[in-house]
């Protein structure tokens, strides 16, 4: 139970391995010395892992079931097709845009209430089905955050298409709801129910991903208090939404108990200057500290 790749050859021109150099290794490193129980021993071979490659924490330096389990939980895994695609758009977007972060908080006190009672009288929406609404509206009014850059172009999108992030038990994948600034929010509700459900059954079609133009990675039900998303390539921003908590403010000289949300815009600073994406994120919170502006 060795590998032979550890093994320097010195036989003939192509450095094959030969016996002498087998035993030589073996002495060398130990080999010899090293203690293993049966079962350890058994289950070390089916995992394919080489006596040398294991940490005995045994008596008298012997290798245990346990030793050998938690080499094989550290042995490395090839990344699943879904992590490579989402390393590769990541790590270019990291490298190739340059960007910024505005972070705003939001007092959600009144969505609140507004959902709770819309709720009440049988109209189901979602704290995010208001962001999302809030967010195509403030896009219209600041396009370049609805843009795209290579570079040396700039490309100003028509459409508003927010994608919105949902976690999978392997990764995640941003279904689209297309044309968002025109929707009622129980036309986004009913929409984000089918493309969420769809995405967690492994169901979700491919056209159903395509096409965004800007993206909203949402944490709140996480008890996240603040983070900030990395731009989706083909966008110039994206929108982390942290979770709502009530938290002491001053209101009219009184301090009272309201429900604060955070969140961070993380901008292309080719396309975007700081002041378009402080006055987006502001344009964001006007909007829902004032949601019956959205219905």
């Amino acid at each position: 139970m060795i590998n032979l790749d550890d093994i320097k050859g010195s036989g003939g021109e192509h450095g094959r391995v030969t016996e002498s150099d087998v035993k030589a290794y073996l002495q060398e490193s130990g080999y010899f010395e090293r203690k293993i129980t049966p079962s350890a021993f058994n289950l070390a071979k089916k995992e394919g892992l080489t006596l040398l490659q294991i940490e005995a924490s045994g008596e008298g330096g012997r290798i245990t079931l346990a030793d050998v389990k938690d080499a094989a939980k550290e042995k490395p895994k090839e990344l699943s097709t879904m992590r490579k695609i989402i390393a590769k758009r990541l790590s270019d977007s990291k490298k190739n845009i340059p960007h910024f972060y505005v972070t705003v908080s939001i007092d959600m006190t009144k969505t609140q209430s507004l959902r709770k009672k819309m709720k009440e009288e049988g109209d189901t929406v979602s704290v995010n089905d208001f962001i999302i609404k809030a967010v195509a509206l403030s896009l219209k009014e600041f396009p370049m955050m609805n843009a795209e850059c290579d570079g040396n172009l700039t490309k100003y999108k028509s459409k508003v298409n927010v994608g919105i992030a949902v976690s999978l038990e392997n990764g995640l994948v941003v279904p689209v709801v297309k044309n968002a600034d025109k929707r009622a929010l129980d036309e986004i509700h009913a929409e984000v129910a089918e493309l969420a459900e769809a995405a967690r059954n492994g169901k979700l079609p491919p056209d159903k991903m395509k096409g965004g133009t800007f993206t909203i990675s949402n944490m709140g039900m996480l008890n996240v208090e603040n983070f900030a998303a990395i731009i989706n390539p083909g966008e110039s921003a994206i929108l982390a939404v942290s979770s709502s908590i009530p938290a002491p403010v001053v209101n009219d000289g009184k301090i009272e108990i309201r429900e604060i949300m955070k969140v961070t815009v993380s901008a292309d600073h080719r396309v975007v200057d700081g002041a378009d994406a402080a006055k987006f994120a502001n344009a964001l919170k006007k909007r829902l500290e004032n949601p019956e502006s959205l219905l």
